[in-house]
């Protein structure tokens, strides 16, 4: 398993370790997050796109305030209406300086006490250890902070800044697709001579933003600045999903995690997370915006617990080739993109086939390369419209099939993996019996397992489920065989390592707790369980032939 100072090459989850050098904590697939101080397991990226992994910020004290503005110079207003021009009089003092960011002491130093589980001896956990990164007050008495910071928790505290005092938190709900946690203190001291943090609408392009946290380097508080240089989807390291994201140049140290970025006006636009570390980059560094937090908040309101954010549950493909949308029946005018597969657990299953062309999603209509308009110069996926959905909320898909348009009202749900790229905090369920032990492979188990490059390590037949099975029931698992605890009754089955179990006495196996049903109420002599071998070796190891040519005359 994933030692808590590992950390997936690129996207990296940022934060600082105590006791460890770890990087990152949570578990993730395209691209990596880390943690407050001590930070977990990154997660793997998909192939392909190392060179697009992320670090999320941490949180360390340490940078000094920017130097005030030169005298003469226009400096932004907190709040105010546009710049103001300082006099060339006298120098500026800090305190007019700090009005920029006026809701700096709402930004908290979070320290964390984690215990992660040992998915590869699932009957126990790994040592503790912990981290620290950042967060900041909002509304209602809550704390927001990234959901890698809080990871596998086990204690949380919270720290003012220019207290001495810790406060102990409670986690109210973890966002793990979006990486955003939900924290509030009991304590009424703590809310004391605070303002919350207000929320600003998404920035534009080349507007400032200052990234406020407790990043490495120091224990005080550290203020970085920089601009918004690019908006779009994102891969979440940690959460393994597309979320909007905004890239911005400021220094996104480990550490920074779950810190404020706020705008000239002082008003919170994001939330740091990661950061890409990559030879030909620099200072490249990823905020959540406001519309996915606003998403999380609402969505904690609505129902009282994080729900995730939904997605159309297919497998789509471009239609720029003209000859292909010849082919599909599109008239010059229509636009929109192809569906290869649709997931047999989503609710689209009951209505979209494949080679269906999407035309539009809640009346916006969707382009040939799957965007859809943005802002004004902007277009961005169309996986955003439906990320600002809620999950069980209906949203008007309009498609074409064979040259006729349908309408469908769609219920929106969350994705279900055959392997899950989470497991929400909860141990790892297991099996053993005759020292066969029984698994559920998720990605946590394979990183545990493979190390963060699990994806090129793995074994290629769990991968290829990993990456292209889709389950067929809501409850499908992958189970395998994860080892074999040596005793006379295994003789001769000692070497068996994550190896998928196909049937068990005849009877498919559909999930561990299946298994354990069947295992347990078999009243048969024997256990058989059927495993999946690659019986042809010619073709595991692309042999044309069992001979060569002169032999076979």
């Amino acid at each position: 398993m994933d030692d808590p100072s590992s950390t997936s090459k690129g996207k990296r989850k940022r934060g600082r370790k105590h006791k460890a050098a770890a990087e990152n904590h949570a578990p993730a697939s395209p691209v990596a997050a880390t943690a407050a101080d001590n930070p977990a397991p990154a997660a793997a990226g998909r192939r392909g796109r190392k060179s697009r992994r992320h670090e999320a910020p941490a949180d360390a004290d340490g940078s000094r305030p920017p130097s005030p503005p030169r005298r003469g110079e226009a400096k932004p207003v907190a709040n105010g209406g546009g710049d103001a021009v300082v006099e060339a009089g006298g120098p500026v003092g800090w305190d007019e300086v700090a009005r920029v960011v006026p809701s700096m002491d709402a930004v908290v130093k979070v320290f964390c006490v984690h215990t992660e589980p040992n998915f590869s001896l699932p009957w126990q956990r790994k040592r503790q250890y912990s981290s620290s990164s950042s967060g900041f007050i909002i509304g209602g008495r809550r704390v927001l902070t990234n959901a890698h910071s809080v990871e596998h928790y086990t204690q949380v505290k919270l720290k003012k800044r220019g207290s001495d005092t810790k406060y102990l938190a409670t986690v109210l709900a973890i966002g793990t697709e979006c990486d955003i946690a939900l924290l509030t203190v009991d304590d009424d001291e703590f809310w004391e001579g605070v303002l919350p943090v207000e929320f600003g609408s998404l920035p534009a392009l080349q507007d400032a933003v200052t990234v406020v946290g407790y990043p490495i380097g120091g224990d005080t508080i550290s203020v970085t600045s920089g601009v918004v240089s690019r908006i779009e989807i994102l891969s979440y390291v940690h959460g393994s999903t597309e979320l909007l994201g905004l890239q911005i140049d400021a220094a996104i140290n480990s550490g920074n995690s779950g810190g404020p970025a706020f705008n000239d006006r002082g008003k919170c636009v994001g939330i740091a997370f990661q950061s890409l570390k990559h030879e030909d980059a620099e200072n490249i560094g990823y905020v959540i915006p406001t519309p996915v937090i606003m998403h999380f908040i609402q969505d904690y309101e609505k129902s009282g617990e994080y729900t995730g954010f939904p997605i159309l549950g297919i497998e789509w493909q471009k239609m720029e080739n003209p000859d292909l949308r010849k082919a599909m029946g599109m008239k010059p005018d229509q636009k929109g993109v192809r569906v290869r597969r649709v997931e047999p657990t989503a609710p689209e299953s009951g209505c979209l086939q494949p080679s269906d062309i999407i035309l539009s999603f809640d009346g916006i209509d969707i382009a040939n390369d799957g965007t859809v308009p943005f802002r004004h110069g902007e277009r961005i996926g169309f996986s955003y419209l439906v990320s600002q959905k809620y999950t069980g909320e209906k949203a008007l898909v309009k498609v074409l099939r064979n040259s006729k348009v349908h309408e469908f009202k769609i219920k929106l749900a969350t994705h279900k993996r055959l392997v899950a790229a989470h497991v929400k905090g909860r141990p790892p369920s297991y099996y053993i019996v005759a020292g066969f032990v029984f698994a559920a492979v998720s990605v946590p188990y394979l990183r545990s397992e493979y190390g963060k490059d699990y994806e090129y390590d793995a074994p290629v037949k769990l991968l290829v489920k990993h990456l292209h099975a889709m389950a067929q029931s809501p409850d499908e698992q992958l189970v395998v065989v994860s080892q074999v605890l040596v005793a006379d009754i295994n003789i001769g089955y000692e070497e068996i390592v994550n190896t998928q179990v196909l049937a068990f006495n005849g009877q498919p196996v559909k999930n561990l707790k299946n298994l354990v049903s069947m295992v347990e109420n078999c009243k048969d002599e024997f256990l058989k369980f059927d495993l999946e071998y690659d019986q042809d070796i010619l073709t595991t190891h692309c042999i044309p032939s069992a001979m060569s040519d002169d032999l076979k005359t």
